[in-house]
C-alpha cells in the first residue's frame, strides 16, 4: 500500500505543563503518541518519563508507544558518529531505522500519530532533521506542532531551514534538493548529539 496520503505530526514537549501538552494534542486530533526520545526521561519535567507519560496519554484516550531504539537520536554505536557528532546520514540507513519508519507508517494508517521528542523547535530535534526528512522521502505528509498550537507543513520548515543556512538562494548549479542535503548537513553538525569526550578518547 503507498504511503503517499499518509500524515504524521511531530511534537516537541519542551518545558510544557502536563496540561498545555495535551491540549496541544488535542488541538492537532492527535491519537497516538511515538516517542522518539533515545532516553525517555525528563529530570525537570517528570510528567514526561516514560511511565508517567504513557499512564497519562492512556487515560487521556491516547495511545502510546516508545520508538527511542528504532528512531532515537543518540546511537549507542560509535560508527555512528563522525567527529564525535551523531550522523544522521549514517543512522538513516541501519535496518533498525527502517523498521522504525514502517511501523510509524503503518500505524499513521491507523492513528492519528505525533513523534514526540524533547526539543521545542523542530530544526533542533532529530525528530525532524532525522526522521522527519526520512518520512517525507518515503512520501508521508509530514507535519510539525508548534509551541504556539499551528500546524506547519515539513516543506516549510525545509524553506525556514534554507534560510537559516544561507542556502536558500537560486542556484543554477545548486539544485534546491542538493542545496536542502547540505542545509540539513550543517544543521545536524551544530544541533545533534555529541559523544561525551572520555568516550571520543577511548573509542
Amino acid at each position: 500500500m503507498s504511503s503517499g496520503t499518509t500524515e504524521v505530526l511531530t511534537i516537541g514537549h519542551s518545558t510544557h505543563s502536563w496540561a498545555r501538552f495535551i491540549a496541544l494534542l488535542r488541538q492537532a486530533h492527535v491519537t497516538a503518541i511515538a516517542d522518539v526520545r533515545s532516553t525517555p526521561y525528563s529530570r525537570y519535567f517528570p510528567h514526561f518519563n516514560r511511565d508517567e507519560l504513557s499512564a497519562e496519554l492512556r487515560r487521556d484516550g491516547i495511545s502510546y508507544v516508545f520508538l527511542g531504539k528504532e528512531l532515537g537520536g543518540r546511537p549507542n554505536e560509535h560508527r555512528f558518529y563522525c567527529e564525535g557528532v551523531a550522523d544522521y546520514e549514517s543512522m538513516a540507513g541501519t535496518p533498525d531505522f527502517t523498521v522504525g519508519l514502517d511501523r510509524v507508517i503503518n500505524g499513521a494508517r491507523k492513528y492519528r500519530i505525533a513523534l514526540m521528542c524533547s526539543e521545542r523547535d523542530p530544526l533542533d530535534c532529530h525528530r525532524c532533521l532525522l526522521v522527519g526528512r526520512a518520512l517525507s522521502q518515503r512520501g508521508v505528509r509530514v507535519s510539525h506542532v508548534l509551541d504556539d498550537g499551528c500546524i506547519v507543513a515539513h516543506a516549510a520548515i525545509e524553506d525556514r531551514l534554507l534560510k537559516l543556512s544561507g542556502w536558500n538562494a537560486d542556484d543554477l548549479f545548486a539544485p534546491r534538493p542538493e542545496r536542502l542535503a547540505a542545509a540539513y548537513r550543517e544543521r545536524a553538525r551544530k544541533v545533534a548529539f555529541a559523544e561525551p569526550r572520555a568516550d571520543r578518547a577511548t573509542s
